[in-house]
């Protein structure tokens, strides 16, 4: 009888220990946790760069004409070129432009668009949403996590600062006429039509 009752109590111990050891998870959950974990964000944003974002540059909207209309048709300017991935106020748009020199600083370089709108070119600090977001070219359901879609603008933003920047940096100087496609990020309630604030995508030096 007692050797029953042991026989008994190592086949119950037995299976609290396979049943503690053993778990499920949904199949979706898997396939959600893999798709994190192989997830490459630098692969990516240089593809998205690449393939996507160079070949739609011709779609940006030149940033003095988009000066011109957020003053005189506001909503419809929004509506018509900007873009965003939330609901709230903050709007990105792909613009293009020439301009001169007129300083260049430490953090970034002050452009005339003309004599009455003058613009800055970031050179330094390149950070947030802006030419993710601006091309609408990235939509958030491609990704699993908001940790992943982040990830691909900090890459797209170290483009910038690997590609971009540094020829422009070593050669510009006051007083050249330069040409720039980039993003920008503006309030649709109280947009910034002064002091705008340009992260370059492309950027050239005027020869004669």
């Amino acid at each position: 009888m007692a050797r029953k009752i042991k026989s008994i109590l190592i086949v119950l111990l037995v299976g609290v220990v396979a049943y503690n050891s053993v778990y499920f998870k949904k199949l979706d959950e898997v396939k959600t946790l893999k798709a994190a974990k192989d997830f490459d964000a630098t692969r990516y944003a240089q593809t998205f760069w690449d393939t996507k974002l160079m070949p739609s540059l011709d779609k940006a909207v030149d940033l003095g004409q988009l000066v011109s209309m957020l003053s005189n048709e506001q909503k419809k300017t929004f509506e018509t070129y900007s873009h965003a991935l939330g609901i709230g106020n903050l709007r990105y748009f792909l613009v293009i432009g020439n301009g001169t020199v007129r300083a260049v600083e430490p953090d970034y370089v002050s452009v005339n668009l003309d004599a009455n709108t003058r613009i800055t070119l970031a050179t330094e600090f390149i950070f947030g949403n802006a030419v993710r977001d601006a091309s609408g070219l990235i939509s958030i359901n491609e990704f699993v996590n908001m940790m992943d879609f982040n990830n691909v603008s900090a890459e797209i933003n170290k483009i910038i600062r690997e590609r971009v920047l540094p020829p422009f940096r070593n050669s510009v100087k006051e007083g050249d006429q330069i040409q720039f496609v980039g993003a920008i990020e503006t309030n649709k309630e109280h947009p910034e039509l002064y002091n705008i604030e340009v992260i370059p995508i492309q950027l050239s030096i005027q020869t004669e």
